[in-house]
């Protein structure tokens, strides 16, 4: 007797050869198939067959991503590949090896038709795996299908079969007439690009702007005022559009998959980590408005406006670039100006969110250590946000410093154009030239030569802050617009330990130590367990109430221990420097600084 899951992989090699590719089979050219089911949900499992058509070779080689665009991590999808099997022509399985890590060699035989299959582990509830539970199943395409070595650009046919009374799909594909739930891709690339999520889904009010239909769809969401969040979000598409001049899509969804993490762009859709609870307060709402804003304008900074390297991509080995910092960096630059000019945060609060960068970015030591070129470059090893453990300080993020770059080019293109050039027609310039008129992305330099062409000078001193280490001048580029930014140096009142705690459970932990401080210099890193401060064991309230209250020269005696050793540590406390960068406006701007600041803000 078969089992459950033999049995179904049969069915869906029947449908497959018998019904849904049988005009497929017919075909002369190459065509693929793809019919993805998740017959058993509490798994967390997901059945993929993949029928293949025109195969005029030997062997062919199929290959699993081993990233998804947008998140630049190597996720080895291949590691979450089990039950592989390849069905030639009436029924005969075909012989097939691992090629490598991440490829399977197809051992055809003369078969020009038949079909592979195979599943997917699908656990972790992130924007860039994949995940079925009995509720909903979120597909990432990039760690689903398979893909032909070397013939990405392939037609793409992909048939869901929803579980149970699952009533809704929700994706960026475009449907197939005529047949139900069944989509189409004119290759890979355009696949990969597309996630999918299935199941009960609430659907918010859809709108349109300039002709094209928007959507959002969410699994679960809490209650909140729906018909608010979609009409502040026809602002912001609005207005983030209205920068470029145009809408690059015939329809753009809003993917909630629920309880998670992450956002990924693409290019008519973004996932979203979304519950809607946020949106019932007002200052959570508006970090859920930025976040969207973020990754709705992605749709332009990175899928169209991009540097060379991400597109075509090398799926096997990730696509590493020197300049994320402008396409992540600048992007939460444009978040913030899009929901000002969109009359959804105010000008304080613009101000307060780019001295958050820029002291986000000077508070780290690694601004002595890292460009934003390199932390671009080696954020596959370093991850968005630095580096972790004892070698944090020697990286930045380029979602940091970007922001302040983006800010400091604009306000240095509209002084040196007399108000007449922006950020703006740079964008507009890169995504005319080089995304419709080259079909490509651009290089470093292109980019430079891009940026003084709009500038109409040299902009050396500002490139230097993207490929050296260079202290920034935010004063000189901030009075343009006539703001000002504090950047002097205060001394804290209370003693400087540098050592962050928390509660883990019943234990206080290290969670951080900042570089050079007290404890650092006491060789105190982050992990370690408390046992003890001054002979009395505290949680984290009562460390840090001690500290707070304790003066430079005083000492703080710590017991710790880790991985079964016990350190007694003994902290001098210090003093700490700091600087707050708050932006400010000057009290008599000149009137084209006057100008520039009223041009910035949309006013």
């Amino acid at each position: 007797m078969k089992s459950a899951v033999a049995a179904i992989l049969f069915s869906i090699i029947f449908l497959l050869s018998k019904g849904l590719s049988q005009a497929v089979y017919a075909q002369k050219n190459k065509s693929i198939t793809f019919f993805v089911s998740m017959p058993r949900p509490e798994a967390q499992k997901i059945q993929v067959a993949m029928s293949c058509s025109g195969i005029k070779t030997d062997s062919m080689e199929f290959k699993m991503p081993a990233w998804t665009p947008g998140y630049y991590q190597l996720l080895n999808f291949a590691n979450f590949v089990a039950d592989f099997q390849v069905t030639g022509k009436g029924g005969k399985l075909l012989r097939w090896r691992k090629s490598s890590k991440n490829g399977w060699m197809v051992h055809t035989k003369g078969n020009q038709s038949f079909v592979i299959t195979y599943s997917i582990a699908a656990t972790v509830p992130f924007v860039a795996k994949n995940y079925v539970d009995p509720n909903r199943a979120y597909i990432s395409p990039p760690g689903t299908f398979l893909y032909p070595a070397n013939h990405l650009n392939t037609k793409v046919t992909v048939q869901f079969a929803p579980f149970g009374n699952w009533s809704a799909i929700a994706t960026g594909l475009d449907p197939v007439n005529g047949k139900g739930n069944t989509f189409s891709a004119p290759n890979f690339d355009i696949l990969y690009d597309c996630p999918v999520l299935i199941g009960n889904l609430d659907s918010f009010p859809s709108f349109s702007v300039n002709n094209i239909p928007h959507y959002f769809y969410a699994y679960q969401a809490d209650l909140f005022d729906r018909n608010l969040l979609m009409a502040d979000l026809k602002r912001i598409i609005t207005t983030a559009s209205g920068i470029i001049g145009e809408m690059p899509y015939k329809h753009y969804t809003f993917i909630g998959i629920g309880p998670g993490g992450g956002g990924i762009e693409h290019l008519n859709s973004t996932s979203v980590a979304f519950t809607g609870k946020e949106l019932n307060d007002p200052t959570s709402r508006l970090r859920t408005y930025h976040f969207l804003t973020h990754e709705y304008f992605h749709h332009y900074n990175v899928k169209r406006i991009r540097p060379i390297e991400l597109g075509p991509f090398d799926y096997d080995n990730g696509s590493r670039t020197k300049m994320l910092w402008f396409s992540e960096g600048v992007t939460v630059y444009y978040e913030n100006l899009i929901l000002k000019r969109a009359g959804l945060i105010t000008t304080d609060d613009v101000f307060t969110s780019f001295q958050s960068a820029i002291k986000n970015y000077e508070d780290k030591p690694g601004k002595f250590f890292q460009t934003p070129a390199e932390a671009s470059y080696s954020t596959w090893e370093d991850g968005p946000f630095g580096r972790t453990g004892d070698d944090y300080y020697k990286t930045i993020s380029p979602y940091d410093k970007g922001p302040a770059l983006g800010l400091l080019l604009d306000f240095k293109i509209r002084h040196e154009t007399k108000n007449e050039k922006s950020l703006d027609d740079l964008m507009r310039l890169l995504y005319q030239k080089y995304y419709k008129g080259k079909a490509r992305g651009f290089t470093e330099d292109e980019f430079r030569n891009a940026a003084e062409t709009i500038a109409g000078v040299s902009l050396g001193d500002f490139f230097d802050y993207i490929y050296t280490v260079k202290p920034v001048d935010y004063t000189t580029y901030l009075n343009y617009a006539g703001l000002a930014i504090d950047t002097s140096t205060r001394v804290l009142p209370e003693g400087w330990s540098g050592i962050a705690v928390a509660d883990r459970k019943d234990t206080l932990r290290v969670s951080h130590v900042e570089w050079e401080s007290p404890a650092w210099k006491a060789g105190i890193r982050g992990g370690y367990a408390v046992v003890s401060v001054n002979g009395q064991s505290v949680n984290a309230r009562q460390f840090n109430e001690l500290a707070g209250a304790a003066h430079s020269g005083d000492q703080l005696n710590l017991r710790l221990v880790s991985e079964g050793r016990t350190w007694d540590k003994t902290i001098i406390l210090g003093i700490k420097k700091e600087k707050t960068f708050t932006i400010t406006r000057q009290s008599k701007p000149d009137a084209l600084q006057g100008a520039i600041l009223k041009g910035w803000l949309g006013e």
